[in-house]
């Protein structure tokens, strides 16, 4: 049996909801980077962290006592999410660092079947930077209550 982590991105997790049901789903199915697992050996999903978020002055020691969160429970891989490897420009030096902490833990830089990264790019841009109501609009009194129920 393999034990699992997956390493999700906060921004798509956190600020765009994804819920990592198309990872979760290839991991099921052995498909995109859970194929190369022997066919005959259980997949075992043991958690699904989220990375420390971009650029802060903590981030690399967040992402380490995350990691210690799943590899407190013998994980044997973890997985770079698919929007981490598309998306995140810290990727390189986050898997140099968990290697260097978990040396006996193998980083696979994937989870399901890749798209154009770049296309991927541009919509996750306009995704998290798109115009969208605040608190301060809510507080002000703009728009009208009724964009509370769109959605």
């Amino acid at each position: 049996m393999t034990r699992i982590g997956i390493i999700t991105c906060s921004n798509c997790t956190q600020d765009l909801d994804c819920a990592a049901v198309v990872c979760l789903g290839d991991l099921r199915k052995r498909k995109g980077f859970f194929a190369d697992y022997p066919r005959e050996e259980r997949l075992d999903l043991i958690g699904i962290i989220n990375c420390a978020g971009c650029p802060t002055v903590g981030a690399a020691e967040k992402l380490l006592r995350r990691v210690r969160s799943i590899a407190a429970f013998r994980v044997d891989a973890i997985h770079f999410s698919f929007c981490m490897t598309a998306l995140c420009p810290f990727k390189e030096k986050y898997a140099r660092l968990i290697r260097q902490a978990y040396p006996d833990i193998e980083l696979v830089m994937g989870t399901h079947a890749p798209r154009d990264p770049r296309e991927f790019q541009g919509e996750v841009r306009d995704l998290l930077c798109g115009s969208r109501w605040t608190m301060a609009d809510l507080i002000k009194g703009r728009p009208s209550n009724d964009w509370l129920m769109r959605g």
